[in-house]
């Protein structure tokens, strides 16, 4: 995660805007999940793609979202290996019980 934090900083920062501010960088993130949200329904949903509408991928989409998502890290100095870590922590603790493991299926 920090060498793509890494290479996206080095991307924006050879511009002098810089990071856009984060409250418009949450507005893009924001445009972003809507269009991946398009894309899944198109793929998964009911609503199909009309014959005018160009093709594009989920995987496509979610890279714009992660763009997205490492500027605003970025931006706030958020690092974040570190707030995937602490997330984990919290899952593997506070839900470690929440939830059906496959390997207990079994031994039932």
């Amino acid at each position: 995660m920090k060498e793509l934090q890494e290479e996206v900083d080095a991307y924006i920062s050879q511009f002098k805007e810089g990071y856009f501010s984060p409250l418009a960088m949450l507005a893009r993130m924001t445009e972003e999940l809507g269009e991946l949200a398009r894309e899944i329904n198109h793929y998964y949903g009911e609503k199909p793609k009309k014959s005018t509408e160009s093709e594009k991928a989920v995987d496509e989409e979610l890279g714009d979202l992660l763009f997205v998502l490492i500027c605003l890290a970025n931006s706030l100095n958020i690092d974040l290996e570190k707030a995937h870590d602490y997330v984990m922590n919290k899952f593997n603790t506070r839900d470690k019980d929440r939830w059906t493991r496959k390997n207990q299926e079994n031994m039932e």
